[in-house]
């Protein structure tokens, strides 16, 4: 349930019909509302009026004043179990935003941002087809102002900031209750990372480009300037410093309260403290990012995947040891009925969806090669011939028979082994502690400490991954080079590809990756391509909203090494 009070100024809501969709003889039911948001000066009044002033308290059915709130919740935090919940709820939520058109495929929230990135780098292949929802970040057309990619990333993080602020503008920022601190700490934590998001999706990384453009920082103080005058874009410094502020907070916060997390849906320290520890690698703050993926560490009940349960396809539970936070899917959700308009659908080999019918998500031929036979990575993806070692025999069976192409993946797996199952009802990571011992390694190395961060690097992929596997860099560049290598085998698939390759710098190089002709492109770094343009309409919409550089796709070119 969405909380309906003290709604942010600067956003209209708006529904959306119901549609039904027939794919591949399957009915599948849309989402019968959607509630839609936009930053906007020209918020109706109406709404402006009764939306800051009242506060819905389901499920208690009650309203209650603005001037109420805080002493209400301070005397009943229960009254916004409901609207914490929202928080997380959003990461599964449809964000399309400026039409009513309900065929979007490719809207199904955070993981519509994981596709979509992984889809622009140089490690995730897929053919250039109609079940292929992502095509148009395969060969970067999503860079236009208009493209859908853009409008379901902002509307999707901008739409959970709208839930954040209802929580943050409600409990007093002082609060000793341990409930609140922790239902406060929920939100500023997401709102962090959703302003990391974003940030990264519209701007190049911090350093070097702290005075550029950064993010309309919309809050639940600042609705009604937002409202009567629009909102301009804060610098990438500002930016930043406003993501720390939440994140340091949050961490305050959830070190005082005594309230532990229902499920790993929620933000808990350790998991505070691995979001802190990004933004600092991303800031190349290699110091404070050591401490913060030290802290996660210290703190984390969450241990490494083992080379057993990676082994066989996996990464679908988020009560597995080693997932720090996650979203959790049911079978009743949303993103669950609909059948095909879920992550799994557009990523999973082993269950039915896009990717089984034509939309098959591969792994770069080039990095395929570059993974030791004594890697048990090599078996999330089916070698030259189709097959892994890491499959069941049935796995194996149904894989031949849907005529799966070489490279494919099969790491992810499906509920009780169902081979093609059409109940898509698995969570999604978010994150994972393997994650912090990675980020610890480059960032010992960046600070200093060599020979400390090939130890821990040695340590963690002998321990976990491959037992033959032996670092031997010797710079700090040297070592992040190792790690980043290491990082687009462990988290292939999940989002982390393309923040990677902008935070380094990095260009998209694709000759020899097995792309399709019309995606192969050798991409400089700093090129204005690899930067999202804001929505126009968004544009349109604030009068101080001042937009990227417009660019066009790029050309591909022939695929000659």
């Amino acid at each position: 349930m969405r909380s309906k009070g003290f709604v942010s100024a600067f956003f209209i809501a708006t529904t959306s019909g119901h549609s039904v969709q027939k794919w591949k003889g399957k009915e599948m039911n849309r989402k019968n509302m959607k509630k839609l948001y936009k930053i906007t000066p020209y918020v109706m009044l109406g709404l402006m009026v009764a939306g800051c002033t009242d506060l819905d308290t389901e499920p208690l059915s009650s309203t209650i004043t603005s001037d109420q709130k805080e002493e209400v919740v301070e005397s009943d935090p229960s009254r916004l179990e409901a609207s914490v919940a929202a928080v997380a709820a959003n990461f599964t939520q449809y964000a399309k935003i400026y039409t009513e058109d309900d065929n979007v495929h490719s809207d199904i929230g955070y993981p519509t941002i994981m596709l979509a990135t992984e889809s622009r780098g140089t490690d995730m292949v897929a053919d250039i087809t109609g079940y292929n929802w992502y095509s148009n970040s395969a060969d970067y057309s999503d860079c236009l102002n208009t493209s859908t990619a853009t409008i379901e990333f902002w509307g999707t993080l901008y739409n959970q900031i709208f839930t954040a602020n209802n929580v943050i503008g409600t409990v007093d920022n002082e609060t000793e209750d341990p409930t609140l601190q922790y239902y406060l700490a929920q939100a500023l934590a997401v709102r962090a990372f959703d302003y990391f998001t974003l940030i990264q999706l519209y701007q190049f990384n911090y350093k070097g480009h702290e005075s550029a453009m950064g993010m309309p920082l919309i809050t639940e103080q600042n609705a009604t300037e937002v409202a009567a005058n629009g909102c301009a874009r804060s610098t990438v410094q500002e930016t930043y410093d406003f993501i720390l502020a939440d994140l340091n907070k949050a961490i305050e916060l959830l070190t005082a309260t005594t309230k532990e997390r229902d499920d790993k849906r929620y933000v808990s320290l350790d998991v505070a403290y691995g979001i802190r520890a990004r933004v600092y690698l991303a800031m190349h703050n290699y110091a404070e990012a050591l401490k913060d993926a030290e802290a996660a560490l210290a703190k984390t009940t969450a241990t490494p995947y083992s080379r057993a349960d990676v082994s066989k396809p996996s990464f679908i539970n988020i009560e597995d040891n080693s997932w720090m936070w996650g979203i959790l899917i049911t079978e009743q959700d949303r993103v669950s009925t609909t059948g095909i308009c879920n992550f799994p659908s557009h990523m999973g080999s082993l269950n039915y969806g896009y990717a089984s019918v034509g939309g098959w998500r591969r792994i770069s031929p080039k990095l395929y090669s570059e993974i030791p036979a004594s890697d048990v990575r090599k078996g999330w993806f089916l070698n030259g011939e189709g097959v892994s070692a890491n499959l069941p025999a049935a796995a194996q069976t149904y894989i031949t028979g849907k005529k799966a192409p070489a490279y494919t993946q099969v790491k992810y797996g499906v509920l009780n082994d169902q081979w093609g199952t059409d109940n898509n009802a698995t969570d999604i990571i978010l994150m994972r502690v393997e994650e912090m011992y990675l980020i610890k390694a480059e960032a010992q190395a960046m600070s200093g400490n060599v020979s400390g961060g090939v130890s821990t690097l040695n340590s963690f992929v002998t321990a976990y991954r491959d037992p033959s596997y032996q670092c031997t860099a010797t710079t700090p560049e040297a070592v992040q080079e190792a790690v980043w290598q290491q990082r687009r085998l462990e988290f292939w698939g999940e989002g982390m590809a393309y923040f990677d390759i902008m935070r380094l710098n990095k260009g998209v190089n694709r000759l020899g990756c097995g792309f399709p002709t019309t995606a192969v492109f050798n991409i400089t770094a700093g090129d204005p391509v690899q930067i999202y343009s804001i929505p126009n309409k968004e544009v349109q919409y604030n009068p101080l909203l001042e937009n990227n550089p417009l660019v066009s796709a790029p050309t591909p070119i022939p695929d000659v090494e």
